[in-house]
């Protein structure tokens, strides 16, 4: 009874050591091996490769807008590569851009849904370029929203890839861009020297019930672009941007908090920086009626649901409290498990350690606080000032694109999104 076995097993290991290298030699030369249809094989053959993708943007001024587009690309595909854009090419083809290439890179490779990214990227799809895709990246498909992109000369940008058979549209992130968030900004510069005397409306509450007076009666806001916010979040857009897994028993959970208003590479920085400090990164960001007490009026700009995605899409965050306290309590370090409070040495107020009632107060009684320095030296008030002070070159740009933002809002269809 064992030779009988032993002879069986000797005999099928021979048949199957045959078939493998059958399946090999006829593999390698990329026919279909015997019993295997054609259509089968290359089904068997496209699951061994990853479906690579490929999608491209100016990514100024980086929004959760920007982030839900690139979780929609990535879902298309395996692989997502997302081109930035070259300075000189937006100044070329939309007007100076805000955030300088350096700080737009941090931005992009920092998003959870990005596998690679392709520095100066053009702003148009060339016949080269694509090939270079196809050749040199290995990718697949070419990505865009569904609203238009068009050149100054009237142009698709992604006709050639449309043309190729090699171009996906995905559903636009309504209610946000980059040029509403620029006109918020220009509303504030021009609505904060008569803020006193007309009855000291918070522009904060205006975003955060999405009118503005000036756009809703047609004045100058329409002009310029802002269309304050329209967002409508949802529940199901939060979990598509969360992580979904929380920390593990023994977890060591570092926790920040902030407004993160206008997210930018220096939050991102100072957030990678305290990721590297635990296995768990939990981040607060603070509401609206908070930060407005304690920066003014004008602040936020973007409003708290807004933040928390941009938040949720960062690839160093864990988890995010939506609308945290502003002390960080022994209850809420408890309840969190918290190991360590950190905070940043560039913030818009680093001050808090001279405050009557300092935020952070328990944590440092406890002996659970560090001062991190920040690798950046960028706040909010940075981004605005570099608005402000280039003010007119951005209402320029805001009027040209406006035109074309409320053609889409009026012609737009139904696009189902994942």
């Amino acid at each position: 009874m064992n030779k009988i076995s032993s002879t069986s097993l000797i005999g099928g290991a021979v048949v199957v050591a045959m078939a493998v290298g059958l399946y090999l030699g006829v593999a390698k030369r990329g026919l279909a091996p015997e019993g295997l249809g054609m259509g089968l094989w290359r089904k068997i053959k496209r699951k061994k490769k990853p479906l690579r993708v490929y999608m491209d943007g100016c990514f100024d001024m980086m929004h959760y807008g920007h982030c839900n587009a690139l979780r929609q690309a990535r879902a298309v595909g395996d692989q997502l590569v997302v081109g930035v854009v070259s300075d000189a090419e937006i100044i070329a083809n939309k007007g100076p851009p805000v955030t300088p290439m350096r700080e737009r890179m941090i931005m992009v490779k920092a998003v959870k849904w990005v596998d690679e990214v392709i520095c100066d990227a053009p702003y148009a799809i060339t016949e080269d370029f694509m090939k270079k895709l196809f050749d040199e990246y290995k990718m697949d498909y070419i990505i865009h929203g569904d609203d238009p992109c068009v050149l100054p000369d009237g142009t698709d940008a992604y006709a050639v890839a449309k043309k190729a058979g090699r171009f996906k549209q995905i559903k636009r992130t309504e209610g946000i861009s980059s040029t509403d968030i620029v006109g918020r900004m220009l509303l504030c510069v021009r609505e904060r020297s008569v803020s006193d005397s007309h009855n000291h409306s918070s522009l904060q509450r205006q975003f955060s019930h999405g009118h503005s007076q000036k756009f809703e009666d047609g004045g100058s806001g329409s002009r310029s672009g802002t269309r304050v916010s329209h967002f409508l979040p949802t529940s199901r857009r939060i979990v598509q941007f969360s992580n979904g897994k929380g920390p593990g028993p023994n977890a060591h959970i570092v926790y920040i908090d902030g407004a993160f208003d206008l997210f930018h590479a220096g939050h991102v920085e100072i957030l990678r920086v305290a990721r590297e400090l635990g296995d768990f990164l939990l981040v607060g960001t603070h509401n609206d009626q908070t930060i407005s007490a304690k920066r003014g009026t004008h602040r936020p700009i973007m409003n708290l649901h807004e933040r928390s995605l941009s938040v949720l899409a960062c690839r160093y965050v864990d988890e995010v409290i939506i609308g945290a306290p502003w002390e960080v309590s022994k209850d809420m370090i408890t309840t969190f498990n918290i190991s360590l409070v950190v905070h940043g040495t560039v913030a818009e107020s680093s001050d808090f350690q001279k405050e009557k009632d300092n935020p952070y107060d328990v944590p440092i009684s406890m002996g659970i606080f560090k001062v991190l320095e920040s690798p950046l030296d960028i706040t909010t008030t940075t981004i605005i000032k570099r608005i402000v002070a280039n003010h007119k070159a951005y209402q320029k740009r805001n009027e040209k694109k406006v035109a074309s933002e409320k053609r889409y809002y009026e012609n737009k269809t139904y696009v189902s999104s994942d």
